[in-house]
């Protein structure tokens, strides 16, 4: 048996070891030279000495030299006396290996280098640079690695030739060169450096390795994308890492583009089914199969009826990790299913994409199965929690009659009553549902006590609350325009006989000051009269055209004198502003009640801020809180504090009459629905923001009023003094109902010159006009009567009498019964409650110069 040699094989150049100094043999050999030639000229007797001497100084070096060889002090060199170790482990590398000193000499070259770079002889090996430098395919690659050479630092390249080193045939080859500096120490223990030690491997095979693994890979990457079936990645957030190219075709999207993570299962999923397909939950190390029957949504907005076979593997915690989804298209034509199992796809699709949630329960009250609805209802971001009972999700309150009606299903009993709950938290704070529970009759069903049937109220209930308040508002609005009706009437009677009594005295008369108490508290209570009838909507507006930087500068005195000094007031007028159409003592009433509020909300003092600006309709737009205001150009009025604030809940009420946040006793409840009642009825809009110890803003849009042009002859009738002298003799027919103003203003008209008829009512008005033939000048009606009211009196007296002159006067605004009249009906309104002036002079004016225009 012929023995395998071990030894590893011998360098092909090893210049490592001590090779002598040549400089030192020829200094030795021209100093013998030197001797023998003085010797030679010298006679015996004067050489003897001087040969005995140099033959005794070599004997002793050789004496010496033989000691110190036996000794070990004195070694020859030879080429094995390096680290054998470190020789052997060089000698045995299958890398070519090779080190070369800083002048490009090859110190030491191995057995594996001479046979990769095709060295036959230790005069054929060449430096790395040698053997690459002829091929330009790895030119660049061997520059790259002789720059980090002069650099002293590591370097790699690995590259392709068409043929292996040497040779032109066998072919294309791959090499891994790698280069890096050597420092080391010698015996004498000096650090040495200038050495490079360059390694060359031949990477071919793992290269091909490495390919065919690729092309397996894509082997296998093709058998997937082209499946007949669809399949899908996810991870637990619901992110798309892959989907095969039958995937992406079925749903309309181009693979090349598809960016993992770019598309959700929401984006993907139609209706609820997403969440119903990460509801999936299970323990830390668990795999869950489930398969849903539901409907993707291509790219184009289409349904696409699919069967997922949805798996999922849990890490630590119950972690979700990347789901391994199948889709089978479950569309007709795709595949010959029986009748059966087509309906059953049918329902399951019906079942997931109703809007009502659906769910079966065990008798222990643990929810079962679901559908989607029910996990988007009641489901977090990770779905509904393992193990889940259904009074979970209920309030405290609402649990006891939940619980009886799932007793009753579990017994079997037919009917069972609905049952209107709150959600908990654990759904959604603030929502609620009416929960619509039945008993299960399927006898194969063991494990299904009941199913329940969730239908969300929250909406619905919102809308409800929404219109219960509206109908209070309503209710509240006509009762307080009602009363403000008769009381006008009441307070017309009072001014009016305080007129009467105040003509027929002196000043210097005692009750002259008893009767001036009475109109002034009569004053007092129609200014009360006039906001019920702001908050009501029904006030009498007299708007203008108005320039709103006049009218807070007229107001800025006031305003100063109602923060106080504790509250500084600061006035910041826009510039241009638009003009607007208001009532001036209406617009000045609501700031004076912001600014008020303001200052009630800064006891301790701060700062208030009103600010004027135009709004272009873009803008518009732009602010927050502005639901219900349709884009258009408005002038802004900004009323800001930086008092304590309100929260959300008190700032959805501020509107509301009687709300107040102050003390008992010191607000009645009606200043914000006033400012609300005025700026609506002036066509405008207010919003509040406020957050709790910041402030709060109040804006006011006010729309832009764009002037028309009016002839000279209007201008001249709106510039005519007031009428002096209010006698006449004209013939008026009085109409109202309530006798005490009648009473009042057929005196304060007869005392005036005037003929003055009554009547109770529109139908005893229509016999005096027949009476009198007609021959009434001005007819004086209220609006609100018994049996025919005003306007149906007005539309009869047209029948005869179509140029007769008519006042209206009403405690209600003129808009409440104006819309009763034909479009184009001329008529002149006097508010109640009015003083006996005021009705003399509307007369006067009626009579003179006819109806007043109206806007």
């Amino acid at each position: 048996m012929k023995e395998t040699d071990t030894r590893p094989p011998e360098p092909v150049i090893d210049r490592s070891g001590g090779g002598g100094n040549i400089g030192l043999l020829m200094l030795l050999a021209l100093g013998l030279a030197a001797a023998t030639a003085v010797i030679a000229v010298m006679s015996r007797e004067q050489a003897e000495p001087y040969i005995l001497g140099l033959l005794g100084i070599l004997a002793v070096v050789g004496v010496f030299s033989l000691f110190a060889s036996a000794i070990g002090l004195l070694r020859f060199a030879s080429r094995r006396d390096g680290n054998p170790l470190a020789e052997a482990f060089l000698d045995s590398l299958e890398e070519g290996a090779v080190l070369v000193d800083q002048t490009g000499r090859i110190v030491y070259a191995n057995k594996a280098y001479a046979d990769l770079t095709g060295a036959v002889s230790p005069g054929d090996v060449r430096t790395v640079e040698r053997v690459f430098s002829a091929d330009p395919e790895a030119a660049d690659a061997i520059f790259r690695l002789s720059k980090a050479v002069r650099n002293h630092r590591r370097a790699q390249e690995e590259v392709r030739l068409p043929a292996a080193i040497g040779r032109v045939d066998g072919g294309s080859r791959w090499y891994r060169i790698s280069v890096r500096p050597l420092n080391y120490h010698d015996k004498a223990g000096q650090a040495t450096a200038g050495l490079t030690v360059w390694q060359i491997a031949d990477i071919s095979r793992d290269r091909k390795e490495q390919e065919t693994s690729f092309q397996e890979l894509q082997r296998v990457i093709n058998f997937l994308d082209h499946a007949p079936s669809g399949f899908l990645s996810c991870d637990s957030a619901g992110r798309i890492v892959y989907l095969n190219a039958t995937l992406a075709d079925w749903l309309g999207y181009d693979l090349t583009q598809f960016v993992a993570g770019g598309l959700t299962l929401s984006d993907i999923v139609r209706g609820d089914g997403a969440a119903l397909v990460r509801a999936i939950s299970g323990q830390e190390g668990e795999v869950k199969t489930e398969t849903y029957d539901i409907d993707l949504v291509t790219r184009n907005g289409k349904g696409l009826p699919v069967r997922l076979v949805h798996r999922v593997p849990f890490g630590a915690d119950g972690q979700a990790g990347d789901s391994r989804t199948l889709v089978l298209n479950r569309s007709p034509g795709e595949e010959n299913a029986e009748a059966l199992r087509a309906a059953e796809v049918r329902f399951s699709r019906f079942f997931n994409n109703t809007p009502v949630a659906i769910a079966s329960v065990e008798k222990n009250g643990r929810i079962q199965r679901t559908n989607a609805p029910f996990v988007r209802l009641f489901g977090q971001e990770d779905g509904l929690k393992s193990e889940a009972r259904l009074t979970d999700f209920v309030e405290e309150a609402g649990r006891a009659d939940l619980e009886e009606a799932l007793k009753k299903a579990a017994q079997g009993q037919g009917e069972i009553a609905p049952v209107d709950v709150a959600l908990s938290e654990g759904a959604e704070a603030g929502r609620s549902a009416t929960f619509y529970v039945s008993a299960v009759l399927d006898s194969q069903a063991e494990d299904e006590a009941a199913v329940v049937y969730v239908l969300e109220t929250t909406q619905q209930r919102a809308l409800e609350a929404q219109f219960a308040q509206s109908q209070k508002m309503q209710a509240i609005g006509q009762l307080a325009g009602g009363v403000a009706h008769d009381f006008n009437n009441v307070l017309t009677a009072i001014i009016g006989f305080s007129d009467l009594l105040l003509a027929s005295h002196r000043p210097t008369d005692p009750a002259f000051q008893d009767i001036m108490n009475i109109k002034q508290n009569a004053n007092r209570a129609a200014g009360l009269v006039r906001q019920l009838l702001a908050f009501s909507r029904r006030q009498t507006l007299r708007p203008k055209e108005l320039a709103l930087t006049d009218v807070l500068a007229d107001l800025t005195i006031l305003l100063d004198r109602l923060v106080g000094e504790k509250i500084e007031l600061h006035v910041v007028h826009g510039r241009d502003l638009w003009p607007v159409m208001a009532d001036v003592n209406q617009l000045e009433q609501v700031i004076v009640n912001l600014v008020v509020n303001a200052r009630d909300a800064m006891p301790g003092g701060g700062e208030v801020t009103i600010r004027t600006r135009n709004v272009d309709e873009p803008t518009s737009t732009t602010y927050e809180n502005t639901r219900g205001m349709p884009p258009a150009e408005y002038v802004l009025i900004e009323v800001e504090d930086n008092g304590h604030g309100m929260s959300n809940e008190v700032l959805g009420k501020i509107f509301e009459p009687f709300f107040s946040t102050k003390e008992v006793g010191k607000g009645t409840g009606l200043g914000l629905s006033t400012v609300y009642g005025i700026v609506k009825q002036t066509g405008g809009f207010v919003f509040a923001t406020s957050e709790v110890d910041a402030g709060t803003t109040f804006r006011i849009f006010l729309p832009r009023h764009v002037p028309e042009e009016k002839p000279v002859q209007e201008v001249v009738k709106e510039e005519k003094q007031a009428v002096a002298d209010l006698t006449g003799s004209a013939t008026i027919l009085l109409v109202e109902d309530e006798e005490a103003v009648r009473a009042f203003a057929a005196r304060a008209l007869s005392s005036r010159g005037y003929e003055v008829y009554e009547a109770g009512s529109g139908t005893e008005a229509l016999e005096v006009m027949e009476e009198t033939e007609g021959s009434v000048d001005l007819v004086v009606s209220d609006v609100v009567m018994p049996e025919m009211d005003g306007p149906s009196l007005l539309i009869e007296l047209r029948k005869t009498r179509p140029d007769l002159k008519i006042i209206f006067v009403s405690g209600y605004a003129e808009d409440a019964f104006e819309k009763n009249l034909p479009a184009d009906e001329k008529f002149t309104f006097l508010p109640k409650p009015f003083t006996l002036k005021q009705l003399a002079t509307t007369v006067k004016d009626v009579l003179e110069n006819g109806p007043s225009e109206r806007s």
